[in-house]
């Protein structure tokens, strides 16, 4: 049997589906291919609980079971109550199952009214977080109990952020017989849970948005509310009241019609007029509002006051009437169309309806209100519900019981390991009147805590600097605040900013060791800041090892040993595999899942930036599966980029650039990350083009690297740039570019970073004939590299040395380090390195007259082929044909190339680039897109074997072409 709701929306006027039959077809699709998800998206009033219920009523679900949640405005700190909500639904179903996986008994706790059809409740777990995965598991278990199932949980832009964990734990561990529908309002900010369900491993969500109906399905919409035809009049003025929202249309035709027979209205035109945009609603809704008597009225006031769902013994205690008075005005509010019976229980029709309701009391009314609803939940048996007692002590004025309320409520959502609700929590207690200085401090410290892992870092910020700088703090809390404060400031994309107040917080943290040991392996990390010498990273990871002996703390002495290995990484110390691999191998790293996670894609991405991509792909692994199981949404964003980092060191390129363009945008949580991605991006579009978009787009990184003091993507985006300025042509800016990446490894003192930059300026001076310059340079990068495991940085040497024995004519040494340099790259995985060594090896060969050198050219340009690096295509199909070697044609897979031949398309673009046209002139003249102006642009140079659009205004392309 079916299990949820019926056909239609409750109190709907319309018994037809209007507008809305491309989105039906949408889910039905969905429903049809199970396991699958969908989003339905839309305005308040839009329709989409509406679209549900026809979904749900079709004749192709029939016999299908499908359970139903409800999410609510105001959210406890305690998960999933909406799932919970459509679980009680099974009830019956569960009566007659056996053999349920034990798992499932971790629910039994949490579903009393079901709990006997449940396996035994299990022994908890001493880790909340341990214990909200094995919660989650037992939910997706019940689920796939309960599948085949189509499984309905509506508004959960209110669900509490745990139960956002949640779905994104159930979009990556999908029963195969399951199907789920959300439905979440626009305008609520963006869903946390959206790119969770966009990168589903059965495959990204659909997203069903509502928008608005048009002029002609309102007029279909009301011509069968009122069994009549509409004159263009009426209909067009109905549209413009409504502004197309199904819901407002429905209730300006139910207000209409308690005035006038429904025939009569569409003549009527006139009786529209009084209901003024963009009141119309709040028109209606008051005046439902108002047809109740006095009592009635303030009954359900004070019901709007409570929440969505009014519970009579609240109502009661609010208002102080009888329980008869208040099932009488329920009744009487529900006969009007303002409340509707809904799983048993008595609530408003709409977030809206309550809205309006609410705001139809005086304020000085809604503030008694609220207060009275606070001392009737605070005497209710139970659990305190602190989060709605601090609403109702906020809006009742009452600071003082405000935050005591919504600091208890961060202190459960902590337990919960809810580190958002929390801190969004501790926020809204600082920036209520004036706590006393005691209160502030303690609520800053939780904060401080909480906002690192709760994502709170633009909002936690000021707070905490502004009382840093206005408070005279005893120096164990001012210490403890400034490590706070930078590390937010860190993760805030602030590096230099969030170091020196690290650095500012050591002596406050002297006399707490544990503290200590924690902020010294903060400033341990040598990728982060510019003007720090290693030696000084060396130093403090020394200090921090001497704290966390004195702590005696086991979790401190895991922390430093996993920054203790990550400076040994970043610098190519071999002994870093040792301490990594029994790191890996420790149980206490193992039971704390977060710093687990942390450490595996820290280690990533130091291994990617010595070249060695195996571990990398191997620790991402790691850091992926651990985050993954233990929920830790925060990493989310750093695991999409080092994934992203991983494919282009490996070569797997195909749709990584729009990947990447995806990352680090505007709603990026960390903007560190945000950096890196850009640097990501640019470093593609570096090879594959447009070439103005990737000097753009790494100019921008310098710039900002600059500003904080991040010396990470400072230095590989000034080496990218100068790289890309070489095949341009531009040695000079090239050089530049070099000397400004050296100047920073200098002052850093890690040479395994300043190899690819040395190799830059050598490959630049060479280019002016001054290459004999570089050898002191060289010399000294060899004496630095000694022993170092880092195959980019040994690759880089090798291939330096070889352009300066070129540069004196020694053509065999100089044959012998670029091959040697090629082999290094060919066996370290990394593709497009390899690639670019096999296209020098090649250039020199052929220079010689070496009957091979075709033969590297040709396999470098194929390895270019398959990561479409049309740039490095163009270049090296222009090398190939000035040195007489055939270029094979197709040299990639796919769809037949035209080879050497322009299509029209083409042409017709390459004429108007070559007139000197930008691409969005050629966009405009020829109607097309820019995006697909700079592909005709840039295939046309492919197949030209031109490197830049300037060459295209010599040629002529119908002889050439």
């Amino acid at each position: 049997m079916p299990l949820g709701p019926g056909a239609t929306r409750p109190g709907a006027l319309s018994d037809t589906l209007v507008g809305r039959q491309a989105e039906l077809e949408l889910l039905h699709s969905a429903i049809a291919a199970p396991p699958s998800l969908a989003l339905i998206e839309g305005e308040a009033g839009i329709g989409k609980s509406r679209l549900v219920a026809e979904l749900l009523a079709t004749p192709r679900l029939a016999g299908v079971r499908r359970l139903v949640g409800q999410c609510e405005q105001l959210q406890e700190p305690l998960p999933l109550s909406p799932l919970l909500d459509a679980f009680r639904l099974a009830r019956d179903e569960l009566a007659r199952s056996q053999a349920l996986n034990p798992v499932i008994g971790t629910l039994a706790p949490l579903l009393p009214e079901i709990a006997p059809h449940l396996p035994p409740p299990l022994p908890p777990l001493p880790d909340p977080g341990a214990e909200r995965h094995r919660t989650f598991r037992a939910a997706v278990a019940l689920l796939d109990h309960l599948s085949p199932l189509v499984l309905v949980l509506e508004d959960v832009h209110w669900a509490d952020s745990v139960t956002h964990d949640f779905l994104a734990f159930l979009a990556s561990h999908l029963p195969r017989d399951l199907s789920v529908i959300l439905t979440a309002r626009t305008g609520a900010g963006r869903l946390p849970i959206r790119e969770a369900l966009a990168r589903a491993p059965s495959g990204p969500a659909r997203f069903v948005g509502l928008s608005p109906l048009s002029r002609p399905e309102v007029a279909e919409l009301a011509a069968g509310i009122l069994a009549a035809e509409l004159p263009r009049t009426f209909a067009d003025l109905l549209y413009e009241k409504t502004g197309g929202i199904p819901f407002v249309v429905e209730e300006v035709l139910r207000t209409l019609m308690e005035r006038l027979p429904a025939s009569e209205i569409p003549h009527r035109a006139e009786v529209l007029a009084d209901l003024a945009v963009p009141t119309v609603l709040r028109d209606v809704v008051l005046h439902r509002l108002y047809s109740l008597d006095e009592t009635a009225q303030e009954i359900l006031g004070a019901a709007a006051i409570i929440g969505p769902v009014p519970d009579d013994r609240v109502l009661a205690e609010v208002t102080g009437r009888d329980l008869a008075e208040i099932a009488h005005a329920l009744a009487r509010a529900q006969a009007v169309g303002l409340l509707h019976e809904e799983d048993g229980h008595c609530r408003f029709r709409h977030a809206l309806a309550r809205q309006i309701v609410y705001e139809s009391v005086p304020v000085s009314e809604r503030r008694w209100l609220h207060l009275n609803a606070a001392r009737a939940l605070e005497s209710g048996v139970g659990p305190k519900p602190a989060a709605r007692l601090a609403h109702h002590f906020l809006h009742a004025g009452r600071t003082t019981e405000f935050v005591a309320n919504v600091e208890a409520a961060a202190d459960t959502a902590l337990t919960h390991g809810n580190d958002a609700t929390a801190a969004r929590f501790l926020l809204q207690a600082l920036e209520a009147g004036e706590p006393s200085r005691d209160t502030r401090v303690r609520l800053a410290v939780k904060l401080g805590r909480a906002a690192v892992d709760g994502l709170a870092h633009a909002e936690a910020v000021p707070i905490l600097e502004r009382l840093l700088a206005t408070e005279p703090l005893p120096a164990p809390v001012r210490g403890e605040l400034r490590f706070a404060l930078g590390r937010l400031l860190r993760q805030h994309g602030e590096v230099r900013a969030g170091h020196l107040q690290i650095e500012s917080a050591i002596d406050d943290l002297a006399d707490q060791p544990a503290l200590l040991g924690r902020a010294l392996a903060v400033l341990t990390a040598p990728e982060t800041v510019v003007e720090r010498h290693v030696r000084e990273h060396v130093a403090r990871c020394d200090q921090a090892e001497d704290a966390a002996r004195r702590s005696g703390d086991r979790d401190v002495d895991i922390a430093v040993r996993i920054a203790r290995a990550s400076l040994m990484l970043e610098q190519g110390d071999p002994g870093s595999w040792r301490l990594i691999d029994d790191l890996l191998h420790d149980d206490h790293l193992r039971s704390a899942p977060r710093e687990h996670a942390r450490a595996c894609l820290n280690w990533a991405q130091a291994a990617l930036h010595i070249g060695r991509l195996e571990p990398a792909e191997a620790l991402l692994a790691e850091g992926r599966r651990v985050a993954g199981q233990a929920e830790y949404l925060r990493v989310a964003e750093v695991v999409e980029l080092v994934t992203a980092a991983v494919d282009r060191a490996a070569g797997r390129w195909d749709g990584l650039v729009d990947r990447v363009r995806g990352l680090g945008g505007a709603a990026a949580t960390f903007a560190a990350a945000s950096l890196d991605s850009q640097l990501l991006h640019g470093a593609l579009l570096a090879a594959t083009g447009p070439t103005e978009e990737a000097v753009d787009r790494l100019v921008d990184v310098i710039a900002v690297a600059e500003r904080v003091g991040a010396v990470w993507p400072l230095i590989p985006a000034r080496t990218t740039l100068s790289r890309l300025l070489l095949t341009l042509d531009d040695a000079a800016g090239a050089a530049e570019h070099a000397n400004a990446a050296l100047a920073h490894v200098r002052t850093k003192g890690n040479w395994v970073w300043g190899a690819e930059p040395v190799l830059c300026l050598v490959d630049a001076l060479h280019a002016q004939g001054r290459g004999g310059e570089a050898a002191e340079l060289v010399d000294e990068l060899a004496a630095r590299l000694a022993g170092a495991d880092a195959p980019i940085a040994q690759a880089a040497l090798l291939t330096a040395q070889g352009v300066l024995a070129r540069s004196r004519d020694e053509w065999g040494p100089a044959d012998r380090l670029f091959d040697e340099a090629r082999t290094t790259l060919k066996r370290a995985g990394l593709r497009y390195e390899e690639a670019l060594a096999a296209e020098r090896l090649g250039r020199l060969r052929c220079e010689r007259d070496a009957t091979d050198g075709g033969r590297l050219l040709e396999s470098a340009l194929r390895r270019y082929g398959a990561l479409h690096a049309d740039r490095d295509i163009a270049r090296i199909c222009q090398i190939m044909r000035r040195n007489g070697v055939p270029i094979p044609y197709p040299w990639r897979g796919g769809r037949p190339s035209l080879g050497q031949t322009l299509s029209s398309r083409e042409r017709e673009v390459a004429l108007l680039a070559a007139e000197g046209r930008t691409n969005q002139e050629i966009a405009v003249e020829l109607f097309l897109s820019r995006r697909t102006v700079e592909s005709h642009v840039s295939s046309a140079l492919r197949k030209l074997g031109y490197l830049s659009r300037k060459e295209l205004a010599a040629l002529s392309l119908d002889g050439g072409a």
